[in-house]
């Protein structure tokens, strides 16, 4: 039983994530070794500046391309931070900015409540 519970779990938790979208930001890093050389030489690169011209594509095409080049550019600020104080400290849910719902409410409420489903009266 206990397998089971595990395999049920892990089956839930890849629908989290997609092997796809890393796979395809794997494929643009090996590509851009031989455009433009090692990453860990890229100093003068703005890797903020970067990724946000990299979303304001995606907002004005729609191409999802692109929202793994953000990606693959948040990676290199990570491995190799030009931000003066980078440093890494896991936080609580309390120290989240929050995530801005589609009215533009910034909310850290679940994805989905049960309350929403009930209906009038339940």
């Amino acid at each position: 039983m206990k397998r089971e519970k595990k395999e049920e779990i892990e089956s839930k938790l890849k629908t989290q994530y997609s092997e796809r979208f890393w796979e395809g930001m794997k494929a643009r890093m090996e590509m851009s070794y031989f455009k433009y050389g090692d990453v860990k030489d890229s100093k003068i690169t703005d890797r903020i500046a970067s990724l946000n011209q990299r979303i304001e594509k995606y907002q004005q095409t729609g191409n999802t391309e692109f929202l793994m080049d953000a990606a693959n550019f948040c990676m290199i600020e990570f491995m190799f931070p030009n931000h003066p104080n980078a440093f890494f400290k896991t936080t609580d849910s309390d120290q989240s900015p929050g995530r801005t719902t589609l009215h533009g409410l910034v909310t850290s409420r679940p994805n989905v409540e049960r309350h929403e489903y009930r209906r009038e009266g339940d």
